[in-house]
């Protein structure tokens, strides 16, 4: 079974780049989108609807922000849209698919940054990843569970190209890498890390300017974190940096 996250930046533009060429061409069997960007039936039915795979949404209510998506071969048993707390379901950034036992969560994080870049936002991301853990804490006594998103923080130095640069930023902030800390500390695993320990250069998200894709200069944001149970059952973590058609590529983990 694979399992892939992707933050396609818009999945109306995405689809113009070749997602759903992408989509049956990569053998996956269930598929974590961020930012979607667009309510399901602004989506061509090509990509809403795409051969061979069910597809399940929760939007933002903003007309173009956020948005979060599973696709999948096999028809979830449940879905879940909301962590029922308006604040958070009102911007579209959760939704867990249950197949049996096992859950699938595609999350999309929210930045810290504020429009100011103040880093203003902070205390409701750090708010988010609070209900978040509290929500698939409750999920993992029950089974395996995959978290599979852009968390908007790269935990350690070794995620990004520029820590020392960034050490006041949001995505690296010590309150924020501390929630992630706690989070493994807790049991979860970053599956990527976990296969590739001391391995630098591996990134998942960098700017649209400057060259910063060309030069690898990145940041590794986008996880799939698995409870204790799921992370058994992980053969292979992967991040496909060579997928082009968002600012972020996708990373996955192929299980048993």
């Amino acid at each position: 079974m694979r399992i892939v996250s992707w933050n396609v930046n818009g999945l109306r533009a995405c689809a113009k780049k070749g997602f759903d060429a992408f989509l049956q061409a990569s053998d996956i069997d269930v598929l974590a989108l961020q930012e979607v960007r667009a309510f399901p039936h602004q989506l061509e039915s090509i990509t809403r609807e795409p051969a061979g795979y069910g597809a399940a949404f929760s939007p933002a209510e903003r007309p173009g922000y956020s948005g979060v998506a599973i696709y999948s071969r096999n028809a979830p048993t449940r879905v879940q849209t909301s962590l029922g707390i308006e604040r958070f379901d009102v911007e579209g950034r959760y939704i867990e698919a249950h197949f049996g036992r096992l859950v699938v969560a595609s999350v999309y994080f929210p930045k810290g940054n504020g429009r100011d870049r103040d880093n203003s936002r902070v205390p409701y991301k750090l708010d988010f990843y609070a209900a978040v853990y509290a929500r698939i804490e409750r999920l993992r006594q029950r089974g395996p569970v995959y978290v599979c998103g852009d968390y908007n923080t790269a935990h350690q130095a070794i995620d990004l190209a520029r820590p020392k640069g960034n050490a006041k930023s949001s995505g690296f902030l010590p309150e924020e890498r501390a929630v992630m800390t706690r989070w493994l500390e807790a049991g979860w695993v970053d599956t990527f890390r976990r296969q590739h320990p001391e391995e630098e250069g591996h990134y998942s998200w960098w700017r649209q300017f400057g060259g910063a894709r060309e030069n690898n200069v990145g940041w590794r944001i986008d996880y799939v974190l698995a409870s204790p149970s799921a992370a058994r059952r992980v053969r292979d973590a992967f991040i496909w940096a060579q997928i082009t058609g968002s600012d972020h590529c996708p990373v996955g983990v192929d299980v048993e």
